[in-house]
Order: C-alpha cells, then structure tokens, then sequence
C-alpha cells in the first residue's frame, strides 16, 4: 500500500473516532433547553438593564419558568404588553402594570446653587464627585456632567441649565440612570398621577443648606404638618413623600418656604 494512502486512511480514521467521541459526549453533556424560559425571554425588552431585580432578561425569563418569581410585571422597559405576554406564556393573571418614570430630585441649576470649586477634570459626575464630592455647593445636588444622559438606552433624559432632566414619555423606567448617578439623586415615580415631590435630597442641617441652595429642603416640618394625608416624613433634616399615600392636593407645596416640593403630574398634558 503506497505510504500516502496508508496515512490517509489513518487520518480518516482517527478523525472518524473523534468524531463519535464528540457526538458522544455532547449527548451525555448537553445542557437540557428550557423552551419555556425561551419563549419568555423573547417577549421581554431585551434591554438587560436589571430593573426586575435579575442580572438580565434570560435570569428573569428563567426565574420565571421555573417557577422561583410569580411576578409578570417586573420588566418595566416593556411594560404591559410585555406582561400579558408573559403572563400568556406561564398560563396565569397578568396583574397591574404601574407606570413608572424617573426622576432627577434636584432642582439646583446655577442660579440656586454656586459652585464651591472650579473644576478642571474628567468631565464624568463620577469621577468629579471623588473630588470632595464635585464642584457643586450642595453636596447632594446634581453634578450635570451627563453620565446619566450618556447611560440612557433610551434617549429620556437631558441636560437642561446645568441638571439632569427626564423625558417621562420617553423614560422606560429600566433604572439604568439610577444605577449611574453617583449622588444617589435619580429615583422613580408614578406617571400619570398628580404627586407631591421634593426636587431635593440634602441631608445637611438647615442653616447649611439654605447657604448651598435657595431651593434645598431645610427639614422644617411644615410640610408633614400640612399633609392631611400623612404621606411625608423628614429624616435627616430631609423631607420624603411616600406617593402611595399622597392624593395630590398641594398643601404641603403651598407650606414649603424653600419651594423644593412641588405638585406634579408626569405624561398627563399641561
């Protein structure tokens, strides 16, 4: 047998034995596919962002199908569309999809808040905010360097005088934007439902804050006394409205001396 075929043959033979080997052990390995798990994640936004509370689309679509969440609702990017086609898949009620949006609580353009340095560096709120907090007075306020607009999948927010806005009707509520602000300022509220809101989040005691800001909360209780529906609280020296309990009526607005609260109704026309 000439030497060249000889070593054909053994090639083919050997690529021959690898191959059962192959076929073998990926059909001892294989990884079964969870179908339903799937077709879940092929309805949800895609968008990754973690706002269900999973590290993605294909860890909620699998907590899902396996029974370890019973919520269809928490894909806030696709909304509820988004759940009654989940809820179709699993067989089961979709529930209530509130809409949500987010919202940057500062209100500290350049003419409320001064700037306590002149600030010369990366232009990135994070790496600004190493920097003895950033620039701003308020040690709290919004740094309006951007990297919550850059974050954005979706396009919803913008700088505006100097702060961070939201674009409600744009906003998916996937928290991205949340995740990104290193003050800790940008939080989520109803859309839709006209809700008190304080546009600040200082912590510092009064007397400071009225020196960083004319429109930062001094926590001077007027609004909790105002409420009638005790929706407010104040904690370090900082007013909260819980928007489950607030009905929207101002008084606490009408009461605030710093105007920082005010009454608010995202995606409804002016």
């Amino acid at each position: 047998m000439s030497p060249i075929l000889l070593a054909v043959i053994i090639v083919a033979v050997i690529g021959l034995v690898l191959g059962l080997v192959l076929a073998i052990a990926s059909i001892i390995m294989a990884v079964p596919v969870d179908e339903k798990a799937e077709a879940i994640q092929e309805v949800l936004a895609g968008a990754n962002c973690g706002a269900c509370g999973y590290s993605g689309c294909a860890g909620y679509a699998s907590a899902l199908s396996q029974g370890e969440c019973t919520d269809c609702t928490l894909c806030s990017p696709g909304g509820a569309d988004c759940a009654a086609a989940v809820a179709e898949i699993l067989g089961v009620a979709a529930g209530e999809v509130k809409p949500m949006t987010a919202v940057v609580m500062c209100h500290g353009t350049p003419d409320k808040c001064g700037d306590a340095m002149n600030y010369r560096g990366d232009m990135s709120c994070k790496t600004a905010a190493q920097l003895f907090g950033g620039p701003k007075a308020c040690n709290y306020g919004c740094l309006g360097l951007g990297d919550c607009v850059k974050a954005c999948p979706y396009g919803a927010l913008d700088l505006v005088d100097g702060i961070a806005v939201v674009n409600p009707l744009a906003c998916k509520a996937c928290k991205i934007c949340i995740n990104t602000c290193p003050k800790g300022i940008i939080d989520l509220v109803p859309l839709y439902e006209q809700k008190a809101i304080n546009f600040c989040m200082n912590k510092d005691k009064g007397n400071l804050t009225s020196k960083q800001c004319t429109v930062g909360c001094i926590g001077c209780m007027k609004c909790v006394k105002a409420c009638p529906s005790e929706a407010i609280k104040v904690e370090n020296n900082n007013a909260t409205v819980d928007t489950e309990k607030c009905i929207g009526c101002g008084a606490c607005v009408e009461g605030c001396p710093k105007k920082c609260l005010e009454l608010v109704a995202y995606g409804c026309a002016k």
